[in-house]
């Protein structure tokens, strides 16, 4: 690894010809500072990054290229979305998306190596990627990147050519738990048994999953992502103290960053062995909560698209579904609001007109209730959606749409139904 200016960088950089491929450290590990230079010094490239946040250059002549479209790339009229389970998202870059760049977010080199620190991800398939097609590796050192463990650290000799700054790492807004997430929260906390294994995703419902748990113990995670909720948890003595903590990437504020530097007790691994859903299914109990945008009547859940634009992607949630119903006392919930506010619709619909991103999930979970649905016919997998899940302003044009579908020949059918929880 050779250390450069960022003008050497900028030299270096437009060698490249055509169109070059440049993949980022994504969420809140983007490289700004090295990419800002890139940008400058490229006047056309493929720019592929993971959930990207607000900042990303975003000009003619730049395509933003991902898996998982995060609010750094959907409005963009230059979006090109590549659908992919994240766990299979690292074999772009050996087949359909050879990278050309490579452009990481770092530690400064600690006995050999650096670390990825708070964005593992994707990124070793696509450094790996590079070095078998002689593409460029570029870390952008940072002495506030924690170092961490696991998948995260990269030898030297891995790395081309590096750039220093000293910046502050971003962190996402704090989540505002509403009344409405506090009770969807509660429902699925009461679900989790101790010695549980846990996945969570992003947003308000999550962080108010874990904030019922401090009375858990014994309890593991194997996750994509975390956040500062963990460190609730932890606080509160509910988190195994003899379990690694597996996970892909952070979310959360310089309180979670502190917390990681140099903690053994945090494993970041690549995404193709956290999102493997045979590795998932050997974790004890695993417990993978994520949401969705729509459920319908067959229990099919959109969670990527709005109005047939795309809004997010598949990401994690078909990995960890599958993977949690193969686990010894696992289980896969989806846990959303019954209703969209500000669209002033219902969330549980009689037929998702999207694309399918997952199914047959253990339970539906909303402030109305829980509907049980693995384990249980059609007609009353609705059922249950129908009177436990969903909005009683709409259940009754549930029920007649369920008619309609061959799923309430009988309507009600509320009496094979169980009491809501």
């Amino acid at each position: 690894m050779r250390t450069i200016t960022l003008e050497g960088l900028a030299g270096l950089l437009t060698s490249l010809p055509g169109e070059p491929r440049v993949v980022v450290s994504g969420n809140f590990a983007t490289p700004h500072t090295a990419l800002a230079t890139l940008d400058t010094a490229l006047p056309a490239y493929r720019l592929h990054a993971l959930n990207a946040q607000l900042g990303l250059p975003d000009r003619p002549g730049v395509s933003l290229e991902t898996s998982f479209v995060g609010p750094g790339m959907r409005r963009s009229p230059r979006l090109v979305y590549i659908p992919s389970r994240l766990s299979l998202v690292p074999r772009l870059f050996a087949t359909t998306c050879p990278p050309d760049v490579v452009l990481v977010h770092t530690s400064p080199p600690v006995n050999g190596k650096v670390s990825l620190g708070i964005e593992v991800n994707i990124l070793p398939a696509a450094i790996e990627a590079a070095r078998a097609r002689g593409a460029l590796v570029i870390a952008q050192m940072n002495p506030k990147m924690p170092y961490t463990f696991g998948d995260a650290e990269i030898d030297v000799d891995d790395v081309d050519f590096s750039v220093e700054v000293d910046t502050d790492l971003t962190s996402p807004s704090p989540t505002v738990i509403d009344d409405v997430s506090a009770q969807i929260g509660q429902r699925v906390a009461a679900r989790v048994v101790d010695g549980a294994t846990l996945q969570l995703g992003i947003g308000a419902v999550p962080d108010a999953v874990l904030s019922g748990l401090t009375a858990r113990r014994g309890l593991r995670l194997w996750s994509e992502m975390f956040s500062d909720g963990l460190l609730e948890l932890d606080a509160a003595g509910a988190l195994d103290p003899d379990a690694v903590l597996t996970s892909s990437f952070l979310f959360g504020s310089a309180d979670l960053y502190r917390w990681v530097n140099m903690n053994r007790r945090v494993a970041m691994l690549r995404t193709e062995t956290t999102n493997e859903p045979s590795l998932i299914a050997r974790n004890h109990a695993m417990t993978s909560v994520n949401t969705a945008l729509q459920v319908d009547l067959f229990a099919q859940a959109n969670a990527s698209r709005v109005s047939g634009r795309i809004y997010s992607g598949f990401g994690g949630q078909t990995d960890f579904i599958v993977g949690a119903l193969h686990s010894p006392g696992g289980q896969a919930i989806l846990a959303l609001r019954s209703w969209h506010p500000r669209a002033h619709v219902s969330a549980i619909v009689p037929m998702i007109d999207e694309p399918v991103t997952s199914f047959q999930a253990t339970a539906i979970v909303t402030e109305q209730g829980t509907a049980d649905i693995w384990g249980h016919d059609d007609h009353t997998q609705a059922a249950h959606l129908i009177e436990h899940a969903a909005h009683p302003d709409i259940r009754e044009e549930l029920w007649e749409e369920a008619r309609a579908l061959h799923l309430a020949p009988g309507h009600p059918t509320t009496a094979r139904t169980t009491p809501s929880t």
